[in-house]
Parts: C-alpha cells; sequence; structure tokens
C-alpha cells in the first residue's frame, strides 16, 4: 500500500483509528453476550462514541473543503456538484457492494428481508423511522450523505437572495442553522414520544437521520473556526484537549454513577447526551489537527488502520461477525477458545478489509481524479 505521509495529517489519522477499534472493540460483546462486568460495560458504549467521533471527524474534513469552495470568487453549483460526486465516489461503491452481500447473506440464511428494502438503495431506511434490523451498520451512512446533501445546497440557495453579508458570515449562519434545526428535531421527539428502553433509544433516536444530522455540523462548526480564527485554534489546543477528554470519559462515568437511566432522563439522552458528546470531540481537535508527526512505526499502524477504516466498518459486523456466529456459534466458549475466537474474527476482519479495499474501494476512489472527471468539472 503506497502511501504519502507528508499529505496526512496523523492527529486525525489518530482520531479515525481510534473511532474505528472502539466500534470493533464494542461488537465483540456478540461473541460473548452474557458477559457482566466493567470491561462488557465499557465496551458496550464504545461503540456509540466511536460512531460519534466519525460525524464529528467527517464534519470538520468536509467543513474545511466546503468553505475554502464556498468564500471562492468562481463559486458556482457546478462546484457543489463536484463536491458531491468526490463524495460519492469515496462512500458509494462499498456501501451499495456491503448492501448487496447484506441481502444475499440474509436470503441465504433464511431470514425475512425487512419491508421496502429497497429504501435502503436511497438511504431513506432510517430516515424518520425505526431503523430496520438489516445491515446495521448502516444508519450513520444515511445519516452522513443527508448531511453532504443539505448543507452545500443550502449554501448554494441564500445565495439566490440578494444579502450585503459576505459568504463568510453566510457559511457561519447556514451551519448554525442546521444545529439549531437538528436540536429542535430531537425536542419535538423528546416531547411527543416515549422512550422505552436503551434498544428503542438506539433504533428511534440515535439512528434516525431527521435527529442526526447536527453531529456532522459540529465538525463542520470546528472547520470555520479552525480557518477564521487560527491563531485561537492554536492558542486553545492544549486546554481543550484536556477538557474534551475530561468531558468525553467523565460523562461516561457520571451517567452510571447518579443513575442517569432513560426511562427516568428521557430529555438527557434524546437531547443533551448528543450535544455533550459532539462537543467533547470538537474540543480535542485544535491539537489533533496540528498533529502531522509520530515515530514511525506508530504512523505506519495508525495511517494504515485510518485507511482502511470505512471497509472495516462496513463489513466487520453484519458480515464478518454474522457469518462467524452462524458457522461457529460461540455461545458455549469460554476462556481461551474466547480468545482465539476473537483474535480469528479480528484477523479475518482485517484481511477482507484490507482486500475490498485493495481490489475494490480505493480504484473507485481513484475514478474521481481522473483526468476525464476533472476536466468535466473544469
Amino acid at each position: 500500500m503506497q502511501i504519502n505521509y507528508e499529505k496526512r495529517i496523523f492527529g486525525l489519522d489518530l482520531m479515525r483509528a481510534i473511532a474505528i477499534i472502539m466500534v470493533v472493540c464494542s461488537h465483540t460483546l456478540w461473541i460473548v453476550p452474557d458477559a457482566r462486568g466493567v470491561i462488557p460495560d465499557v465496551l458496550s458504549i464504545s461503540g456509540v462514541m466511536g460512531v460519534e467521533i466519525f460525524f464529528v471527524l467527517s464534519g470538520f474534513l468536509i467543513g474545511r473543503i466546503l468553505y475554502k469552495m464556498y468564500v471562492s470568487k468562481s463559486f458556482e453549483f457546478k462546484d457543489i456538484f463536484y463536491f458531491w460526486v468526490r463524495r460519492w465516489f469515496r462512500t458509494l461503491p462499498n456501501y451499495y457492494l456491503v448492501l448487496l452481500l447484506n441481502i444475499i447473506i440474509a436470503i441465504y440464511l433464511g431470514n425475512h428481508l425487512p419491508d421496502n428494502v429497497w429504501k435502503y438503495f436511497f438511504f431513506l431506511h432510517n430516515f424518520s423511522t425505526q431503523m430496520p434490523w438489516l445491515f446495521a451498520e448502516s444508519w450513520s451512512l444515511s445519516i452522513e450523505e443527508f448531511a453532504y446533501i443539505l448543507g452545500p445546497l443550502l449554501l448554494y440557495l441564500v445565495l439566490l437572495f440578494k444579502t450585503k453579508y459576505s459568504r463568510s458570515n453566510l457559511f457561519l449562519w447556514i451551519t448554525l442553522l442546521i444545529l439549531l434545526i437538528f436540536l429542535i428535531t430531537k425536542l419535538v421527539y423528546n416531547q411527543f414520544e416515549t422512550i422505552q428502553d436503551m434498544r428503542h433509544w438506539t433504533i428511534n433516536v440515535k439512528a434516525i437521520v431527521i435527529y442526526r444530522i447536527d453531529a456532522i455540523y459540529y465538525g463542520v462548526l470546528a472547520a470555520y473556526i479552525s480557518i477564521l480564527y487560527a491563531n485561537f485554534w492554536k492558542k486553545i489546543q492544549y486546554g481543550a484537549f484536556i477538557l474534551g477528554v475530561l468531558i468525553f470519559f467523565g460523562i461516561n462515568i457520571y451517567i452510571p454513577m447518579k443513575q442517569l437511566f432513560i426511562t427516568n432522563y428521557p430529555m438527557f439522552w434524546n437531547v443533551w447526551y448528543f450535544l455533550i458528546k459532539s462537543f467533547a470531540i470538537v474540543l480535542v481537535l485544535p491539537l489533533l489537527s496540528q498533529i502531522r508527526y509520530a515515530p514511525k512505526a506508530v504512523k505506519i499502524l495508525i495511517t494504515h488502520i485510518s485507511i482502511l477504516s470505512y471497509a472495516i466498518y462496513l463489513l466487520h459486523y453484519s458480515i464478518v461477525m454474522q457469518l462467524l456466529k452462524y458457522f461457529i456459534p460461540s455461545e458455549n466458549l469460554a476462556g481461551f477458545d474466547i480468545f482465539v475466537y476473537i483474535v480469528v474474527y479480528l484477523l479475518i476482519t482485517i484481511t477482507l478489509s484490507y482486500t475490498l479495499y485493495r481490489l475494490y474501494e480505493k480504484p473507485m476512489t481513484d475514478l474521481r481524479d481522473s483526468e476525464k472527471i476533472k476536466n468535466y468539472f473544469k
């Protein structure tokens, strides 16, 4: 795998690597579903945290791209479409391939497909209603895709109205508007719906597009600050990082300590829990976005994990774990056998993810840099 390490920001690769490790580790609990104790409790929440890191990091990266594109004097709708094309070459090929694999596996295993399975092809399966069981990882991709469409579209539409305000200010206001809109959708949900338990919350709030798009735009807001207030961004890096880490871990200690169960504190879980997590992740960005160097061995390992993270995310649970559990059930295993099972699971996941990346993901992603595509959008 040829990588230009000089062009990569190690701190952001580290965030991505940590996020995917947290997600994969959380799903190892399916191997030992009856496990109890501190470690299983920590692992059970690490997956949620990992995806939230992906959301904010994705928003930060696309936010910097969008801002620089938007304030350019040559900005026009064609630039937005090119932005979408580049994102789609990055995300859609893997998504559709793994979606088809999930459908084939479900049929092979004799599982009934969800009603309206066609919605998966348009990222509508978790737009406003309960997340179906098929392709469990796909919920976050729907949120990402609609976030990629909504922000740029609003940024362009607001320019159709003559205004004396700068594009920089318009970018900020559109970002804040999106954050406000999706804060309100969660407040409305909390007002009129009743949360039954954590699973109900997971598939009816956490994984629903109309409640979660703001998770991306906290990262976009961070991108705006990093560009417009670069000196401030550098000045706060260490203090913000410490505060972010304290909040990130502290909230998950505070919840069980104060017994903030979802049935008794629905407002906290439906609204403020998401905001607090996103805010904590934003706070670590000033430091991590400026770390470019690390010991060579560490940099190579972290960068490779980061690059494979998308393939790992799509394959590790609904494909690898589901098939492994089907052919080799783990319920009756214990001790060293469980350890071997987990190692085999991780090795299969990494091997398949590397294969997917090398043979399919990278060639498809590279198409967006082809001369044909570039010339079309000139």
